[in-house]
């Protein structure tokens, strides 16, 4: 090619080379005009064109980046081939890919490949746009079209990866694992194999077929050698007696003395439940007491163990919990007893015995917590600031010690404690994330956010931890009224996410071009999950409603937001059945603290059930959790995704309403059609069917049904009604049946629901301060949202009512506004005026 007899896309490398130094250094201005002095000299190259694209992109100019780019397109498609090379492509790639048009991209490159059919480096690019386009069947084509070419091992491995990635995510594509095995199978007979990567690769496509001999008896034979270590090996081969698993463990044991290495130890441990689980063991005791002695101060230790300790009986936690106690003075200062203190209290906490303790011996403990850390602090004098302190485990526990005190007897005051406990924890040394994150639950639920919110700010989260970490302060955040500061979470997060599925593709290339091929299969995979993130697609429906929020009192601005997501179409359509089934749960749930084990459950809410049993809270705590992705969650995700369009169908229906001379059927059959369809599918997410729901908010609003019918969906019900009667508006058909004149009009029943449902919620008004979990988070979501809506119509139907500047010559019957709606806007308005008073 023309770049290795120094010219760079056919022009000397001298030439371009300061181009792409001020573009690397961010000096777009500069780098255009070189640009253009380059076009000067050299009008009709491609790769001139392809550096300008490339500064015009940079500088937030795409459309006339894109313009470039497919004038540079048309010259490479002309018959001056002397242009064509891998430069030029790979440039005009990097444009394309920034403008999220990867599909020129790919045909510059498939173009090219025609014209020059046995170029390796045309071929690689093409490879690459394959796999950023996600398109397995054709990477596996181009990629066995290289090996044929030039017979590297790597391009077919490129091949097999490509059919091994069919097979995960395509269907059928299984039957292509016996097609790449007798690939690799030919390859080897006649050029063996020469990378580990490659044994693995080959081992892989056997496990997936379930042919665990063949793998075995690949790894045992001359390609065993290539596997380096002797545990990948034995992946595949161990399963033995107990008996002689006992032996060997016994024997690692006797060869190691140090602290460090607790896996023999562990292994003992399972072979003596194994013996127990089968009635013939009587040393299942003995090993957890002799691992505690020898493990005991480490901080690990408890966790490792803790299914075990789960299998106890009542008189041997207390055997285990005073033999620990025991073997150490606890009134010494030294790391070794407090990691023994600790790990006993630990024990305690896991298997749930504090929950059975008196308030007396629950305040007791606490306390000797706290005063235990503060001893021990001298311990952690030498010790850089960011490393864990020696005890810090301690005020977390005292913190949930004085939580469960606030349950059982609802005393503010325990509360309260345990926030300065973690706050004294957090003066002493501030990176510790346990406190903060403790803080961030403790505050949202005193109804202190802005504390949450500069506590979860100060864990700096970053990068994939925004997705398994967001869920400690975004769903306080979305239903309060610091509208900015959430905006800013949520742009935080988006912006990685489409970052990162933006750049996934280019981690993969690499993994091809390093010949790292299990990192293929990894990455697709890390990739396909967070694409189908239930916490992404709630954002995505989550950022618009906040930005309708925003924009409510502007219905331009509000007409601008919608048409910026095409109505809301998208997301309805990622709102499908199919779509809902496929999703993702990525969500640390393991981190929150043990009164809100999910993000819609917190113990604390609810009275405390003195008969409940340790075992019990446990069970429970692992159904929510487990549940967490089919309960509310989900549908709470599904009924967003149709908010936005709902109101856009909502503003355009209502205009015509509201002109007599418009026609009947001046809203479309279609338009009416979709609004019904969205609303029936929105009853569902409440768990109705269309004609029930109905029938629920009519109970409601003449005061025949309890608002706790409602709960814990009010502002969802709330939102319902106001797109009935949005609907009920412009529909040919009265949505809401009305027996006799005097019936309530929809304007009427949404007045009355609104005023309910608020009054009912400012009924304990008086206990707002002094009661934490308090109902303003409810009521400053009412306000956001219903009623935000109901206002966006309203102005909709104000709009055509009020003077729009200068007259216009009458070319035909005049538009006038249909008087009894109006009346009902009006008395609409002066309820909310009242109601929010």
């Amino acid at each position: 090619m023309a770049s290795k007899f120094g010219l760079a896309g056919g022009i000397p490398e001298r030439r371009v080379r300061p181009i792409w130094d001020a573009v690397d250094s961010r000096q777009y201005k500069s780098a255009l005009k070189l640009c253009t002095a380059l076009l000067a000299k050299h009008p009709t190259s491609p790769y001139a064109l392809a550096l300008k694209a490339l500064t015009l992109e940079r500088m937030g100019k795409p459309d006339e980046a894109l313009s470039v780019c497919l004038e540079a397109k048309e010259l490479l498609y002309s018959n001056n081939i002397f242009h064509f090379d891998d430069l030029t492509l790979s440039t005009l790639q990097i444009v394309f890919q920034r403008l999220e048009r990867l599909d020129l991209a790919t045909s510059c490159y498939e173009y090219a490949c025609t014209k020059y059919p046995n170029n390796l480096e045309l071929m690689m690019g093409l490879f690459n746009c394959y796999v950023r386009e996600y398109s397995y069947v054709k990477q596996q084509q181009t990629a066995l079209r290289m090996y044929k070419t030039v017979g590297e091992e790597r391009f077919l491995l490129w091949a097999v990866c490509s059919i091994q990635l069919q097979a995960y995510f395509s269907s059928g594509g299984e039957k292509l694992l016996a097609f790449a095995e007798a690939l690799l199978k030919k390859h080897i007979s006649s050029h063996s194999l020469h990378e580990p990567e490659a044994l693995s690769l080959y081992v892989s496509i056997l496990e997936q077929q379930a042919k665990y001999d063949a793998a075995l008896e690949v790894l045992s034979g001359d390609l065993g050698s290539l596997m380096g270590r002797e545990e990948d090996k034995l992946r595949l081969q161990v399963e033995s007696r107990l008996a002689s698993a006992l032996l060997f463990v016994q024997k690692l044991q006797k060869n190691d003395s140090s602290d460090s290495v607790r896996g023999p130890h562990l292994a003992n441990i399972e072979i003596e439940r194994q013996h127990r689980l089968s009635g013939n063991s009587t040393k299942f005791m003995e090993a957890l007491v002799n691992y505690f002695h020898r493990f005991g101060h480490l901080s690990c230790s408890s966790s490792d163990v803790e299914i075990y300790l789960h299998m106890l009986s009542g008189d041997e936690i207390t055997e285990l919990l005073d033999t620990i106690s025991r073997s150490f003075d606890a009134s010494s200062v030294s790391v070794k007893a407090l990691g023994l203190t600790i790990t006993t209290f630990k024990v305690q906490e896991l298997l749930g015995t504090l929950l059975s303790k008196s308030t007396t011996d629950l305040q007791r403990i606490a306390k000797g917590m706290v005063e235990t850390f503060y001893k021990n602090l001298p311990l952690s004098r030498d010790l850089d600031p960011q490393e864990s302190m020696h005890g810090e485990e301690l005020l977390s526990m005292a913190s949930n010690i004085l939580v469960q005190l606030f349950w059982r007897t609802r005393n503010l005051g325990y509360l309260l404690e345990a926030v300065l406990v973690l706050e004294f924890g957090l003066t002493v040394r501030k990176h510790v994330w346990q406190y903060k994150i403790t803080l961030v639950h403790l505050y949202s639920y005193l109804g202190a956010l802005p504390l949450a919110h500069r506590w979860y700010v100060s864990l700096e989260v970053k990068n994939i931890l925004l997705e398994s970490v967001s869920h400690h302060i975004l769903p306080q955040m979305l239903s309060s009224p610091f509208l900015q500061q959430t905006a800013s979470l949520v742009k935080d997060y988006l912006r990685f996410m489409d970052d990162h599925l933006k750049e996934s593709a280019d981690l993969t290339c690499l993994a091809y071009r390093h010949r790292t091929y299990s990192k293929v299969i990894e990455f697709v995979q890390f990739k396909n999950r967070l694409q189908r993130s239930m916490q992404y697609l709630a954002v995505k429906s989550d950022s618009v409603i906040l930005s309708l929020k925003q924009k409510s009192e502007s219905l331009e601005e509000v007409e601008s937001v919608l048409e910026n997501v095409n109505h809301g179409e998208g997301l309805v359509d990622l709102s499908s059945e199919d779509n809902m089934k496929h999703l993702t749960f990525n969500e640390d749930l393991e981190a929150r603290p043990w009164w809100t084990p999910t993000t819609s459950v917190n113990f604390l809410s609810e009275p405390i059930d003195e008969s409940s049993t340790p075992a019990c809270f446990r069970a429970e705590v692992c159904k929510h959790k487990s549940t967490e992705k089919d309960g509310p969650k989900m549908r709470d995700a599904e009924r967003k995704c149709l908010v936005p369009q709902l109101v856009y169908l909502s503003m355009h229906g209502c205009v015509s309403s509201l002109r007599e001379t418009e026609p009947n059927g001046s809203v479309s059959d279609i338009t009416v059609g979709e609004m019904k369809t969205l609303l029936e599918k929105y009853a569902r997410t409440i768990g109705y069917s269309m004609d029930d729901a109905l029938s629920m908010i009519l109970g409601i609003s003449s005061g025949k049904k309890s608002m706790k019918d409602f709960a814990p969906d009010i502002v969802s019900w709330m939102s319902f009604a106001v797109f009935i009667n949005a609907m009920n508006l412009w529909s040919n058909e009265s949505v809401i049946p009305r027996t006799d004149p005097s019936s309530p009009s929809s304007w009427e029943i949404v007045d009355s629901l609104v005023k309910i449902c608020i009054e009912e919620h400012l009924t304990d008004a008086n206990r707002i301060l002094t009661c934490p979990g308090n109902k303003i988070p409810l009521l400053v979501q009412m306000v956001t949202e219903p009623i935000s809506w109901h206002l966006i119509i309203i102005q909709s139907c104000m709009r055509v009512v009020a003077p729009q500047g200068k007259k216009k010559k009458k070319s035909g019957p005049s538009l006038r506004p249909n008087m009894p709606q109006l009346q009902g806007i009006q008395r609409s308005v002066q309820c909310l005026i009242e109601t929010l008073r």
